[in-house]
């Protein structure tokens, strides 16, 4: 699939000279800093999540109740 997008020159070139810095061509630049960037947007809702989770029941457990509730594969 391919996808366009329109830039400036001086954008263009900004974002070339980043992809060579990185030993990458300019498609697989963008597509690594989108695709990370979609990744840490995933991460921040699972911790606003987990915080919110927390802050109704902010009980914590040591790694020991963990091993003895769930076993020593977790």
């Amino acid at each position: 699939m391919s996808i366009s997008m329109r830039v400036s020159e001086k954008e263009r070139k900004l974002i070339k000279q980043f992809a060579e810095l990185y030993g990458m061509n300019t498609s697989e630049y963008i597509r690594k800093v989108v695709l990370e960037r979609i990744e840490d947007e995933f991460d921040l809702k699972a911790y606003e999540k987990a915080e919110a989770e927390f802050l109704k029941n902010p009980k914590t457990y040591t790694l020991q109740e963990v091993i003895d509730s769930y076993g020593e594969d977790v």
